[in-house]
């Protein structure tokens, strides 16, 4: 897989969540701009998957099994990325639930939602953000610097209501960036944030199957349309590269015009 421009040429990357959806597009988007990916994921067949494409296309890349939710599992995913390539130079925090989900834990109002499956929904979806920021950071302030994305949602900053515990998971994603942003700047270690609207994906493939939903979420989007996992990929893949030196702490709306309504 040959870099088209080598935005990332030379740079070891790891994505989590990177057997489907935004997740997948970013580890070959990385991949095809010279980073060497580290594809982390609960579902190690899908992983497999990817590594295949990416390696079958030229490309240099591995699998991480992992649960985001453990930190024991996350600490040996950064540990194994290094093991194998060497060095860490972009985290992109990407795993998460959501309304795909629904069938093990239930999306909706505070109210609404058991405990346990508010525990387990920010467990992954905010506890697993922290932790890779926790074993990252080390590793890349002893290498003089680094860059992390964390993916959390519009949902962090318009509210949207009836999946109130992953709200306050993205919610804390934002709060997380800022402050790591702060603390982390000094040591040339960007931290940055997405947040997408409505994206074709797996997770709110239960969602975009209502037809009357859908052209709701199409009609509240200035563009007309959901953003397809590519797009947030390009993103994520500048936010990732030398060409975002300056930016740090930034939280930014990918969501074709949503929020600015």
């Amino acid at each position: 897989m040959n870099a088209v421009d080598g935005r990332l040429e030379g740079k070891v990357a790891v994505i989590t969540g990177a057997a489907s959806g935004q997740g997948r597009a970013a580890a070959r988007l990385f991949a095809k701009e010279g980073a060497r990916v580290v594809v982390a994921d609960l579902n190690d067949e899908g992983a497999q998957e990817v590594v295949r494409d990416i390696t079958d296309s030229g490309g240099e890349a591995a699998t991480a099994r992992v649960d985001v939710s453990r930190e024991a599992e996350v600490e040996d995913m950064i540990r194994q990325a290094v093991e194998e390539f060497g060095r860490l130079d972009v985290l992109f925090n990407n795993a998460g639930v959501g309304y795909s989900a629904s069938d093990r834990m239930k999306m909706a109002s505070v109210v609404e939602t058991p405990e346990k499956d508010w525990d387990t929904i920010l467990a992954i979806n905010l506890k697993g953000v922290a932790m890779g920021c926790k074993h990252a950071i080390p590793i890349m302030e002893e290498q003089g610097g680094g860059a992390i994305v964390n993916n959390a949602s519009i949902n962090a900053l318009v509210g949207l209501p009836g999946a109130d515990a992953y709200t306050a998971a993205k919610g804390g994603i934002v709060s997380l960036t800022r402050v790591l942003a702060v603390d982390w700047g000094p040591k040339n270690i960007r931290i940055n944030c997405i947040c997408p609207g409505g994206v074709e994906t797996p997770m709110i493939a239960p969602v975009l199957s209502d037809e009357q939903v859908l052209s709701l979420m199409r009609e509240s989007t200035p563009l007309g349309r959901l953003a397809r996992p590519e797009e947030i990929a390009q993103v994520a893949l500048f936010l990732a590269s030398d060409e975002a030196s300056y930016l740090n702490g930034a939280i930014l709306p990918v969501d074709g015009g949503w929020t600015a309504r």
